[in-house]
């Protein structure tokens, strides 16, 4: 497990504080509002009823859904518009840093992602720095107590998944981006609990982390980018030992 599953992981124990659901509750109107764009009718628009439900997933009020939808299908507006960004860069220890951001400003966005990178031993970088270092793909979690793990399996390869693994009691379902929303659907239909559906990028090469210190270097930067009201994903390449993980 690394890179994507640990910081998964790690974001999971530390988001479920109530400080950090408010942000949440905006990622999510965001990613809506921009998915809404292509259309205000969820059946009519697959990335729109991904975003709904993985908003729901993570306890978004429905009135806040709406809101979005409404706002990103310009049924509401109220003069913000939203734009997506894709920043670069190293941090300590050499890792590979990819920080998604959408915001209302690009100029205040590329600041702030480059003084968090400055100020917590990392480096910013140009675009194609160190993206070449990740394979975009989808990426679907489901629930993995639902059905024996053989028959999930190859249930889970025959809803056209390209692999497969089990992290933390649930299924990492990897896809090609184009199919995230088909494999998303046919694994619904076979009765599998959808937890997320999103489009992720994973380290072709991670970069082992052998200290509770160069963890703890790590995890600073990645911590602080998160908590950048308009940054929406980080993704890294550190792999980050068991022992070292259960200590976190």
């Amino acid at each position: 497990m690394s890179g994507h599953s640990k910081w998964h992981s790690i974001k999971h124990k530390k988001g479920a504080a109530d400080a950090k659901r408010g942000k949440i509750f905006t990622k999510h109107a965001k990613l809506i509002t921009i998915a809404a764009r292509s259309g205000g009718e969820p059946e009519m628009n697959p990335a729109l009823r991904a975003a709904i439900a993985n908003a729901k997933a993570d306890n978004v009020p429905n009135a806040n859904i709406d809101k979005a939808v409404k706002k990103g299908s310009g049924q509401d507006k109220d003069g913000v518009v939203y734009a997506e960004a894709l920043y670069e860069g190293v941090g300590p220890e050499g890792t590979a840093v990819l920080v998604e951001v959408i915001t209302d400003n690009k100029n205040r966005s590329v600041a702030n992602v480059k003084t968090i990178f400055t100020k917590n031993g990392g480096t910013m970088g140009g675009a194609g720095s160190v993206s070449w270092m990740f394979d975009k793909k989808g990426m679907v979690t489901v629930k993995a107590d639902q059905k024996p793990a053989d028959e999930a399996e190859l249930m889970i390869i025959d809803a056209g998944a390209e692999d497969v693994s089990y992290e933390n009691g649930a299924f990492e379902i990897t896809t090609d981006p184009s199919d995230l929303m088909m494999v998303r659907d046919n694994l619904e239909k076979t009765g599998f609990e959808i937890e997320n559906a999103s489009i992720t990028y994973l380290a072709k090469n991670p970069v082992d982390i052998d200290s509770m210190e160069k963890a703890q270097k790590v995890l600073k930067l990645l911590e602080a980018l998160e908590d950048d009201d308009d940054v929406s994903n980080v993704y890294s390449n550190f792999d980050i030992s068991e022992e070292i993980m259960s200590q976190l």
